[in-house]
């Protein structure tokens, strides 16, 4: 029996295993690098080991640095999870050295897979469909396009699409490079890519009695980087041959290799429905929860199970219940070629509930760093229908609040709910085609919801405690009407705010919306008919903007420009909105000026500024005169240095 299980993984997926654990009463360890110090698994686990370093190459790659861990936290099991060391078979054989229990395959199965060229050969002897493979240095222009894979690993990485064979070269040798820094083997091999293919896997589940489950189907072929997005099971549209075709395959290539625990066989099915085997990943995979939720089971608990000698609880699997999807919530800019985001996330919440299950590794307050994968959590809903887990998967990434990082959030509903989604026609050039249309901004829709949204940051941020906002000497009058500024993120989009706090102290915009109530954090407003209500959070100079139907975030600008930004040297700007009411005696354009002599008087709120000259010089221009108003920034005058004497920055001193 396992007591203590050190899982040599971090994040989500050290998170989920440990979940399993407390349920079954198994002592939880985590490793954890020195950039995980604090992170949710290390916070979640009993016990925890430093791994010293930051990259993973020194940390969750260390094969060694792992079971001494394990051996030092006493620990009698190992889980891989997904990722880093979870199919090195020489990872797995020194935990069984060390005499800890392997939750995983049997090291030879490993050894057979781990290599995708040498899997494939295997399995075309096991009699599973394949693509034939192509020779890199034999192509041909009638081998094109070409698909560059890593032979050991996965994720994506090491992979290259290749449509000229004037760039293969290149292409196999970035390809190899990413391999070898993802998993320490840089081997690569090319097949056809086959377009508008679909990307369908069958998990399988083994014993050590023989039995072999075939857990269903997953679709999993909305990608992007050749990483997956969305999964859901079981694969829609297929019909009853081909998905018996496919379990048949997968069932076959687990008995191929004496394969024991849970595993993943993933198959390429093409535009005309006919299947090809891509790999088998000797693990659990990310997306393993649409198969928990379909058939009722934790897959976690059954890896334990086997691992620990026992069989499967029946000769066949249960039956299947319904629909299941998941969405992977990355930190990235889907607009700006995926690039990944970190920072502070002040706000992780995901509204669950019947149907909806979050798996995460963070929580608010927690940084998203530089190291490692930018997933921030898996969301999953579980429904009777297709139709029914999309809604409800949609619904619940719409209310989630997450505040930091910019995320692919808005990305993920928008293709829950694309026309081709719904209908089921998928293919993994999904994103190829729909991107641009599904991170469009500026829709007349989005943009009147997003002024909308702004309109509440600035009607809360009037609306709180600390009072009417002062700006140096100057301070807002209630009964004038105010703006404030916002730049949407990330697309920035600005929109300007215009309100007027009554006698009553409450905020009225100057669109014409109607304030039900206006607090510091929350904003209800009747537009059009329609009420709506508006949650506010201020992190810094960023708001976020939380409505029933989506959320938004932007970054306050200055309520008034700094003069130093966008003057030229010499100028004299108006410092803030005020009247002139006297000028130097004898000033006039022409006249000679000391540096720090005051030129002009400027009286706002009770208050007399005195604008300096920034330098010796002669002042070639003249704006002001007395009883002139002027708004902020307004040009008064321009003293002209020579060239040879330095110029500093206009000055103005404030009296009362």
């Amino acid at each position: 029996m396992i007591t203590a299980l050190l899982v040599a993984n971090r994040g989500e997926i050290a998170c989920r295993i440990f979940r399993t654990c407390r349920e079954l009463g198994i002592t939880t360890v985590a490793v954890y690098s020195d950039a995980d110090a604090d992170a949710l698994h290390v916070r979640e686990a009993d016990t925890a080991v430093r791994l010293p370093g930051a990259a993973p190459a020194d940390t969750y790659l260390r094969g060694d640095l792992v079971v001494a861990a394990a051996l030092a936290a006493g620990a009698d099991a190992v889980h891989p999870g997904y990722g880093f060391l979870s199919e090195n078979a020489g990872f797995a054989r020194a935990v069984q050295d060390a005499g800890l229990v392997w939750v995983g395959p049997p090291v030879k199965a490993i050894e057979l897979m781990a290599s995708k060229t040498r899997a494939k050969e295997l399995m075309a002897a096991a009699g599973v469909p394949l693509l034939a493979p192509v020779d890199p240095g034999s192509a041909t222009e009638a081998d094109l396009p070409l698909l560059l894979k890593a032979a050991a690993g996965g994720g994506g990485r090491g992979m290259r699409i290749v449509r000229e064979l004037a760039s293969l070269p290149a292409d196999s040798k970035a390809a190899s490079a990413e391999a070898a820094s993802a998993f320490g083997d840089g081997e690569v091999f090319a097949e056809p890519y086959v377009e508008r293919g679909r990307h369908v896997e069958v998990q399988v589940m083994a014993d050590n009695q023989g039995t072999v489950w075939a857990l269903g189907t997953r679709d999993c072929s909305l990608q992007r980087r050749h990483q997956k997005v969305i999964e859901e099971a079981p694969a829609p549209g297929l019909d009853d041959a081909l998905r018996q075709r496919l379990h048949d395959a997968a069932v076959a290539a687990a008995q191929a290799v004496g394969y024991r625990g849970a595993g993943t066989v993933e198959f390429l099915v093409s535009a005309d429905g006919r299947p090809y085997f891509l790999e088998m990943n000797t693990r659990l995979q990310v997306e393993h929860p649409v198969t928990e939720a379909v058939f009722g089971l934790d897959l976690v608990a059954l890896q334990l199970r086997v691992a620990e000698g026992g069989p499967l609880p029946a000769a066949t699997p249960p039956e299947p219940s319904g629909h299941a999807v998941e969405a992977r919530l990355y930190a990235e800019d889907p607009a700006r070629d995926w690039q990944p985001q970190t920072g502070a996330l002040h706000t992780l919440d995901v509204p669950e509930g019947p149907g909806v299950r979050l798996d995460t590794g963070y929580t608010g307050g927690d940084t998203v760093g530089v190291h490692y994968d930018p997933m921030l959590a898996k969301v999953i809903a579980h429904a009777p229908t297709r139709t029914e887990a999309v809604r409800l998967l949609a619904r619940a990434l719409e209310r989630a609040r997450v505040h930091g990082p910019v995320t692919n959030r808005e990305l993920l509903v928008r293709s829950l709910r694309h026309p081709d989604f719904a209908a089921g026609r998928l293919d993994t050039g999904f994103y190829d085609r729909h991107l641009a249309a599904l991170t469009a901004t500026g829709t007349p829709g989005e943009d009147s919801a997003r002024r909308l949204a702004a309109t509440a940051a600035a009607l809360a941020r009037a609306a709180s405690p600390t009072g009417p906002v002062r700006l140096g000497a100057w301070r807002n009058l209630a009964s004038q009407p105010q703006t404030r500024s916002y730049r949407s993120e990330p697309d920035g989009t600005e929109y300007e705010i215009a309100y007027r706090t009554g006698r009553d102290g409450v905020p009225a915009p100057g669109t014409g919306e109607r304030v039900v109530t206006a607090r510091p954090g929350t904003v209800t407003l009747e537009s059009g008919g329609v009420t709506r209500h508006f949650t506010v959070t201020t992190h810094g100079d960023r708001t976020h903007v939380d409505t029933a139907a989506g959320s938004y975030a932007f970054t306050a600008l200055p309520r008034f420009t700094d003069p130093a930004e966008r003057t030229e040297p010499g100028s004299l700007l108006a410092p803030m909105p005020g009247t002139v009411v006297r000028l130097a005696d004898g000033l006039a354009p022409g006249a000679a000026v000391e540096a720090g002599q005051p030129l002009i008087w400027l009286e706002a709120m009770k208050m007399e500024h005195r604008i300096l000259a920034p330098a010796a010089g002669t002042l070639t221009a003249l704006h002001a005169a007395p009883g002139l108003q002027v708004e902020v920034g307004v040009l008064l005058a321009v003293v002209q240095a020579p060239t040879s004497a330095p110029q500093s920055a206009p000055q103005e001193e404030t009296t009362r």
